[in-house]
This record gives C-alpha cells, structure tokens and sequence, in this order.
C-alpha cells in the first residue's frame, strides 16, 4: 500500500467520525441547549467529541492488543509495532477519558468554569462519591495504567492481561450507558457492553492492520488478513444482536423510528449492513485476490472506504448517547417496591407452566452458548471431513448440556431468581452441577486441539492458548482434585455468608460473575473425577469415590444449615419484594436449602455411577493389556517369576541341607 493511503486511511476514519457526531448532534439535538440549566456551548459539544474520542482510543488500544495475542508472532516487527501503537493510544483515551469526566461534572453540576477551591472540591467529590464520577476516574485510571503496561510488558502471555485489564475499561462505560432506574437496566448493560467492546476489537483491528502493513512481507499481509477476517465476523455478529437490544429498549416501537434518534439509529443501522457487506467481499474476494495476483491499491482503497462507514457509525454513536429516546430512561411515578429494588416489574406467580414458558433473554449468554455449540460442532464436523472418529455420545452430551445452560441463564429460573430465593439457589445447584455433568463428557479441550490447526508462525492461536492455558502451573493447581473439590464446597459458604450474596443478587455485573464462578468451580469438580480432558494429576478411583462421598457431606450440611435458619438471608432484598403470591419469604428461603440439600444428590448418584464405570473399564483395559503382553511374549514375565520362584525354593533346600 502506497505510503500516502497509510496516512489517508486514519485521517478518513477521524474526519468521518467527527462530521458524522456533529451533524447527528446538530440533527437530533443531542447538543441544544435546555431550557434550564444550560452548561454552555463547549460542554454540550465538547462533552459527545471528548466521549467520541475515548471511544475511537480504546478501538485503537484494544484493536492492537488483540490482534498481537492472536494474529501476530512475538518475534516478528508487526507485534512490537502494535504494541507500540496500543499505547499510543491508551494514553490519548487517558486524556480523553480525564476530559470527558471534567465536562461531566460541568454538565451535572451545572457549576461555572473556574479553578477555585469551590469547583476543585466539587470536581474532587464527583469523581469519588458519585458513581458516575468513579466511572469516569476508573476509565482513566485503566487508560493509563494499559499505556504503561503496553511500554513495559512484551511478553505474550502477560500481554493477555494487558489485554483484559483495557477491555475491563468498558464494564464502567456500560453501566452509565442506560439509566438504572429505568426498565431493562440488566439487558442494557450487557448488549451496551457488548457492543462497545466488540466495535472496538474490529475497528480497532483494522486500523492496527493499516499501521503494520509495512512490517508484513511475502505472503504474511494474507495469513494476517484472513486472522483478522475471522475476529471481524465474530465482532459483526455480536455488534449486530447487542446493537438490536439497544435499539429495542430506547426505541420501542417501529413508529418511533420516525423520530431524531430513530432516524440516526437507522443511519447507524445502515453504516452496519455496509461494513457487513465490506467484511463478506474481504472474505469472498479479495483475500482470494490477494493470494492470486498479490497486493493491490484496490484492495486498499476498500480497507479505507470500509473506515469511512467505521467513522460514520461512530460518530452517530456518539450523538445518540446524548439525543433524548423515544422510551423514557426514568423510573415510573409510583414505582411498586420490585421495581425500586430491581428496576423491572414483579413478574406473576410462579407455576410449572410459567417456569418453562417465561423467558428473560441475557445476551451474554445467549451469545456464549450459540458460539459454544456452534464451534463445537463446527470442530466436530472438521474431524468427520478428514475421516477421524469422534464419539457421537460426546457430541450429545455438550449440546444437551449447552442447552440446559441457555435455559437456566435464559429462561423461567432466570426471570424469577431476583424475587425467589428458592429460584436462586435452583440456578445455582444446576450451574454448579448438573451443567457441568454433561459438559465435561464433552471433552472441549481434547476435541480443540485434535480440531483447530496448529500454527507454524510462532504467533498462537485458539489451538495454541487453549493448550498453553491447559498446561500452565495455574491451571495445575485449580485442576488439582483436592483444590477443585475445596472450591466447589467452599464457594457455597464463602457466597452465601459473606457480602459476596448481595453484590450477585443486586447487581447485574455481580450476577454475571457468580454465574461464571459457580460454572467454572462445578466444571472443575466434574472434571477431576470423570474428566476426558488433559490434567496434571487424578486421584485413584477409590479415592475419587471417597472426595465425591465428603464434598456432597459437605454440601447436604450447607443446605440443611439454609433450612434451620431462623432469620432472612437479604431480607432487605427477598423480604421487601412486596410479594403477595407464593411462599413467605422466610419458607421460599428454607425451601431453597432443600433444594440445595436434596437436588444435589441426584448428580451424586450420577457421578459415583460413572466413577464406577470408569474404574471398573480401567480394570479391564489392564487386564486386556497384561493378556496382550503376554501373548505377544509367550508369558515371558510369568515364567520368568516362576523360575525366579523355583530358583529361591532351591536355594532353601540346599540351605536346609
């Protein structure tokens, strides 16, 4: 690519971008001033530029990040390039991100610029006493702290946590994105991180790509192309479904797009099915043009029309953040005590009909489970066309399994876990426990690395993290069957009898972390006992029987321990519902530690049965193994002992003589 197309390709991005924000402010008002309180010109415009520009800094910061973890050799220039690149751009999100929280507080406070002791104090209180202060001061914080890291830590596996701390910068951005009064608060978070973060990882992607150009020789600029193309579909679709919730919760119905924001959301929309159709010719066309005639100008000329459309929908992205919606982001009037507490209304009483008929869609899972099956069997059938064997009972059993985890994190249990104890703890015991009973049979990680070509490059890949997160001492430790059974069982009194309880039950990020504890610790158990995947250690099966035997103990204490409790575990929570059907919720909770109780022995029964399985088909594959050994050596091993028996009888005889 012509060094004048280098240059031209950023500019095009930041120029379309900036454009597109003021003319989508200008059209739908984000930056006119109220009728009360107006903070002034430069804040209402300088507030959605400053937030525009951390947006395209952290597609830059985490864009290159991710492509040095999986497209690029550590060894090679492009990787120290990209790195180098991602901290330039770390550093301009620490200012932007500083600057946006300065107008912010501008805009909040409605204070009058000055640098007295009035506004450094009301700037300093902001920034620690209101959450949307503390976003603001953690995004710069994180910004500054990747610009550091991204300078000092070359190493490709630390770079991995780089990688992760610059991406925890969005959780803040999410949480301020959609009011937590108003209704769908859960799901706004999710989709709005969600798409914040996979936005980034693709426009970030491409011009990390534009950057390194000039490093990649001979056939390199395709191998990284097509790396690049696999990230960017996965990115398309989960900005896709995250950008359809956001625009479902703020637009409503179809008559709204009629109005500002509906408008811009169908400009946005529009910038999207575009940069869909530049990702399908850049698989189909022009990767197989690459390989055939070499590069070419007209190649490059598309990376930067497809930045311009990047450009357009970021700015309208930046402009809609700040144009009123069609649905109110406000509590209702006189909100009923379920919607104080959780923003949403009571659902109605709970009946089997209901628990398998009602639904409440959590797009991180449902997103997490269709790429789980989807590479899954994609895997499966990658080893079915070259003509390797893949049981078919595994294949079974992880989609059975994936099933039954949409359901839980998705379906009746989900809607009702915020009102009902018992509901909770129904979640919990069948995250923690049946899901992995079907997941592990799956053999996940041996089916990756029999399914996912191995790199020859020296950069790693899916196979290459999988095998190198498998191996590593960390994983040695947690997968030991002592560590993961100490987990297992401890997790329940460490959740359910320290803080831990209310930071899960009240908040949406806390939620989504004791979803994925309690799937991982489960999973981690199962696999130590009937595990097909690769670990450093596994106990014999009788004293696999045995940690199975005392974990569940274990576990049956903890749910009587529930079921004799006098007093509400939240009671501020469970108890303040303003629930009029069902249980009390003093029963609701002793019926949760039933279930926690008596649901558990199920899996147990299950697991001892497979143990048994297990031990009684190692047997036998031992006893097949001598009888073949000693066929093949004409008993050698046998005769040799006997005559080593005879030889010492002998040697008695003549000893006694």
């Amino acid at each position: 690519m012509p060094r004048l197309l280098r240059v031209i390709g950023p500019a095009v991005l930041l120029a379309a971008a900036l454009v597109s924000v003021v003319a989508a402010l200008a059209f739908g008002g984000g930056a006119a001033a109220p009728l009360l309180l107006d903070p002034g010109a430069l804040v209402r415009w300088g507030l959605p530029i400053s937030t525009l520009v951390v947006n395209l800094a952290l597609s830059g910061t985490v864009g290159a990040l991710v492509l040095a973890c999986f497209a690029f050799s550590s060894d090679r220039p492009e990787y120290g390039i990209a790195l180098d690149f991602a901290a330039a751009c770390a550093a301009i999100m620490t200012v932007a991100a500083a600057v946006t929280g300065l107008f912010t507080f501008v805009s909040v406070a409605n204070v009058p610029w000055s640098f007295d002791q009035t506004f450094t104090n009301g700037l300093s209180s902001f920034v620690t006493s209101v959450s949307l202060g503390q976003a603001w001061l953690g995004i710069t914080l994180i910004a500054a702290a990747v610009t550091v890291l991204c300078f000092a830590v070359r190493n490709q596996t630390a770079i991995v946590f780089v990688t992760l701390l610059a991406m925890a910068a969005v959780v803040p951005m999410a949480q301020q994105g959609h009011s937590s009064e108003a209704a769908g608060h859960d799901a706004a978070v999710t989709s709005f991180g969600l798409h914040v973060l996979f936005a980034a990882i693709w426009l970030g992607g491409l011009v990390t790509l534009i950057v390194i150009k000039r490093t990649l020789g001979g056939g390199r600029l395709v191998t990284v192309l097509e790396r690049y193309s696999s990230i960017a579909l996965i990115c398309f679709i989960v900005v896709a479904a995250s950008g359809y919730v956001n625009a479902e919760l703020r637009v409503g119905t179809l008559a709204e797009l009629a109005t500002p924001y509906g408008i811009l959301v169908l400009v946005k929309v529009a910038a999207l099915v575009v940069l869909g159709l530049f990702g399908l010719m850049q698989r189909r066309v022009l990767i197989d043009r690459l390989k055939r005639l070499g590069e070419g100008r007209t190649f490059w000329w598309i990376v930067t029309a497809e930045l311009a459309f990047m450009g357009i929908a970021s700015g309208v992205a930046a402009a809609l953040a700040r144009t009123v919606t069609p649905v109110p982001q406000t509590r209702a009037a006189t909100p009923t005590p379920a919607e104080i507490l959780t923003g949403e209304k009571l659902p109605p009483e709970l009946t089997w009909g209901r628990l398998f008929t009602s639904w409440n869609f959590d797009l991180l899972w449902v997103l997490g489970c269709a790429f789980a099956l989807f590479f899954y069997l994609a895997g499966v059938w990658r080893l079915h066309k070259r003509g390797d064997a893949w049981p078919i009972y595994r294949t079974v059993l992880w989609t059975l399994g994936i099933v039954l985890l949409f359901y839980i994190t998705n379906g009746g249990v989900n809607v009702y876990e915020k009102y009902l104890f018992s509901a909770h703890m129904s979640a919990h015991m069948v995250l923690t426990m049946a899901v992995p009973l079907l997941l592990v049979p799956g053999a996940p990680v041996t089916l990756a690395a029999r399914a996912i070509r191995k790199r020859q490059d020296g950069s790693r890949g899916g196979r290459e993290w999988i095998l190198l997160a498998v191996h590593s001492r960390f994983a040695g430790i947690i997968s030991h069957p002592l560590v993961a059974a100490g987990l297992f069982a401890g997790s329940l009194w460490a959740f359910y009898y320290t803080p831990l309880i209310r930071w899960a039950t009240t908040d949406h990020i806390g939620h989504e972390w004791m979803v994925m504890h309690f799937l991982i610790t489960g999973y981690l158990f199962v696999q130590s006992l009937i595990g097909i995947d690769p670990v450093k250690y596994r106990l014999p099966y009788p004293f696999r029987l045995l940690l199975l035997l005392g974990t569940m103990a274990f576990h049956a204490f903890f749910g009587l321990s529930i079921m004799q409790m006098h007093g509400l575990i939240l009671a501020d929570w469970f108890g303040a519902m303003g629930r009029t059907w069902g249980a009390t919720p003093l029963i609701d909770q002793q019926t949760g530690g039933g279930i926690a109780w008596s649901v558990g022995e199920i899996p147990t029964v299950i697991l001892a049965i497979v143990v048994a399985i297990q031990w009684s088909r190692s047997d036998e594959r031992e006893t097949k193994r001598q009888d073949r050994n000693a066929d093949r050596t004409n008993d050698a091993e046998l005769k040799a002992y006997n005559e080593q028996l005879a030889r010492l009888a002998a040697r008695d005889g003549t000893a006694q003589r």
